[in-house]
């Protein structure tokens, strides 16, 4: 199965915060076939989901109190440096929730929010690399961010992170604006995550947000599976050039996408 491993800018983990880590446990279990470690007293009750025999996602408790975030998927991307990675953001006009920690000898962690008010965090890592397959069913397959403020998401990032934006919908302006994270993997750049002008395509007042892809044989079926699971479709299966794509939203309101790579990827 391909391997992968992060260059720094690159995706290198996602975890969901729930209200209900048993049913969610279950629930992708059921769904892509993840296991779950036996959760860290040590962090929180932190869980690590695993497919194929390695890590591949993250589970958390949210916290019991009526301020609690909504259940959510969150989107770390590699940096060597969080520290600096904390001065970066600041400096391009990004806000600092969770300054640099860290967590045991696995890593350190940050978390963020852009200009257009897109959360995202970033994992230092040690002993913990994050996931180590990319494509293969039941492991991620794309990242990117639905932006209200494109613009402000198209500057922020390459000042934080060592990117190189490339339009590749709707380059003149236009709504519906798409560009492509390419990242330096060591043998040129190549395309890892994207960013898109969501504005006039949420309601109002919406955030933006990261959302995380991953990779299904067939995203039908997944999605007949979501809706036996007690889950809801956002969006059903929609065949584009980049792959059959479709989100849907777990038992407790967590939203993440599905994908079928395209023939001969």
């Amino acid at each position: 199965m391909p391997s992968y491993a992060a260059t720094p800018g690159a995706p290198v983990w996602f975890d969901l915060m729930t209200s209900d880590v048993d049913r969610a446990s279950d629930f992708y279990g059921r769904l892509f076939g993840w296991t779950t470690e036996d959760p860290s007293p040590d962090f929180g009750g932190y869980r690590n989901f695993v497919a194929n025999g390695s890590r591949v996602a993250g589970l958390m408790p949210m916290p019991g109190s009526e301020t609690s975030p909504t259940n959510v998927w969150a989107v770390y991307f590699r940096s060597d440096d969080a520290a600096a990675t904390s001065e970066a953001v600041t400096a391009a006009g990004g806000t600092v929730i969770v300054p640099p920690m860290p967590v045991g000898d696995m890593g350190t962690m940050a978390v963020y929010i852009d200009p257009a008010g897109g959360a995202f965090g970033v994992w230092q890592p040690s002993t913990h690399p994050g996931f180590v397959e990319r494509g293969e069913p039941g492991t991620p397959y794309w990242f990117d961010e639905m932006s209200m403020d494109y613009d402000a998401s198209a500057a922020f990032y390459p000042k934080v992170f060592d990117w190189q934006l490339e339009e590749i919908s709707n380059a003149d302006g236009g709504p519906g604006r798409y560009a492509q994270v390419l990242v330096d993997s060591g043998a040129g750049r190549e395309g890892t995550a994207g960013i898109m002008d969501a504005a006039g395509m949420l309601g109002e007042g919406h955030p933006s947000f990261w959302q995380a892809y991953v990779t299904v044989e067939d995203v039908a079926a997944t999605l007949a599976q979501v809706v036996e699971l007690g889950g809801e479709i956002l969006m059903p299966a929609d065949d584009t050039p980049y792959g059959v794509l479709a989100s849907f939203k777990d038992p407790m309101g967590a939203a993440i996408c599905i994908a079928t790579p395209p023939a001969g990827m």
